[in-house]
């Protein structure tokens, strides 16, 4: 059933650009800006290729930004960005009202995650819904220590959020009291510094800061994504309003082409190409 789900994200073509996959040689001389903003997966991502095309032609200016899923969507739809990353597709609504296009270039999953020295090591699906629903309340009945389960949650703009809710959670109760948290980032530093927390993130924002505990036994890592043996999946998108053109459909091109798909890799996501 997992490996069919994956097979299904990776077969689904939801993106074609008009010009061939570019390389750092497509921006040499050129100048310009694009701005970006949206969801947080996508940061390091974007940052690195911004860095390196700026490196490759210091009269380009690529700014990243955050925000989450909604912003994105927002932003773009409005004119403010010139690209808006959603963790997650895009509604029939906002394609239709923005005009939007949508290119994916990553994979990625969705990990509950919990401070470092909590010592449940081992989470099952029922466990995580009773736990976000309330109905879970004290680390003792997960094999923890006696103390207060602490939930962290986001937006609901949050792409993360939404792949969270629907495939962990399977549409399930997020309990009102949650703290509500702005970002992968600030969801990472939240539970580095709540010994009782639980929270979730990107699989590709795992590190030492925190802990991943196995969901079914099964590591939440992206090789185990990538086989399917890990569930709680969803693709990284970049949207533009209408066909993207020039400086910005040379930039998707590139995230989508060799080298971006090596930035992407690099930053622990599984690249689309």
């Amino acid at each position: 059933m997992h490996k069919t789900l994956l097979l299904s994200l990776l077969a689904l073509v939801l993106f074609a650009l008009p010009a061939q996959a570019a390389d750092l040689d497509v921006f040499a001389g050129k100048t310009g800006k694009i701005d970006i903003a949206g969801g947080t997966a996508h940061i390091p991502v974007m940052k690195e290729a911004a860095k390196r095309i700026m490196q490759k032609s210091p009269g380009l200016r690529i700014t990243v930004a955050g925000g989450g899923s909604g912003v994105g969507v927002q932003k773009v739809g409005e004119g403010l960005v010139d690209i808006g990353n959603t963790g997650r597709a895009l509604s029939e609504a906002e394609v239709t009202r923005f005009g939007l296009k949508s290119y994916a270039f990553a994979i990625d999953g969705v990990a509950a995650v919990v401070h470092p020295k909590n010592p449940v090591a081992n989470l099952t699906h029922q466990q995580v819904q009773d736990i976000f629903a309330g109905r879970i309340v004290n680390w003792k009945a997960v094999g923890g220590r006696d103390a207060a389960i602490h939930l962290y949650t986001r937006d609901e703009a949050s792409g993360t959020r939404e792949v969270f809710w629907e495939i962990m959670l399977k549409k399930g109760k997020i309990i009102d009291g949650a703290n509500v948290v702005a970002s992968n980032g600030a969801m990472k530093s939240a539970l580095a510094g709540d010994a009782d927390g639980i929270g979730y993130v990107s699989i590709g924002h795992i590190d030492a800061s925190i802990k991943a505990p196995t969901l079914d036994n099964v590591a939440p890592t992206q090789d185990n994504a990538k086989s399917g043996k890990y569930p709680v999946l969803r693709k990284l998108y970049m949207n533009t309003k209408g066909e993207p053109k020039g400086l910005v459909a040379d930039f998707i091109s590139y995230i989508q082409g060799p080298e971006g798909a090596a930035i992407t890799a690099s930053d622990g996501y599984i690249p689309t190409k």
